[in-house]
């Protein structure tokens, strides 16, 4: 059914969190070992700022920043599934949200030019956007 075809970019944005989580994990714990970092006492996140070599803390940073804007998106997909709404053209941006954010994802987590993050998560929160604005039309008309 097209109505659930939409599920398939969110299950595909939540598996490519977790390799996410994984690449942060890869690099933050042997960091943390060369730099001598008792976890203990980084509990908090707060205090880890600055021991940690800039491109370790950006894939921190790109995790944190998946479990942030697309909550919207994966809410927006169920809504979307579960009303029927979701025809052909939601699919496609559904496909074009997580093709740009797993671009943002490499952009940080890789050569982390900011204007580069910025224009794709910019591009992604257009996409979103359109699909809200398309479903608000539909349900006014």
């Amino acid at each position: 059914m097209i109505e659930t075809a939409i599920l398939t970019p969110v299950f595909i944005l939540i598996a490519w969190t977790l390799i996410v989580f994984l690449w942060m994990y890869g690099t933050r714990m042997p960091a943390m070992g060369q730099a001598d970092i008792d976890p203990q006492s980084v509990r908090h996140p707060a205090a880890l700022p600055g021991l940690l070599p800039t491109k370790v803390e950006a894939v921190a940073d790109n995790y944190n920043h998946l479990m942030e804007q697309p909550t919207i998106f994966y809410a927006l997909c169920f809504y979307l599934a579960i009303s029927g709404h979701a025809d052909g053209m939601a699919i496609n941006l559904a496909w074009a949200y997580v093709g740009l954010r797993v671009v943002h994802s490499l952009v940080q987590n890789t050569v982390n030019i900011v204007m580069a993050r910025f224009l794709v998560f910019t591009l992604s929160t257009i996409v979103i956007m359109t699909m809200v604005v398309r479903e608000a039309l539909q349900l006014l008309a």
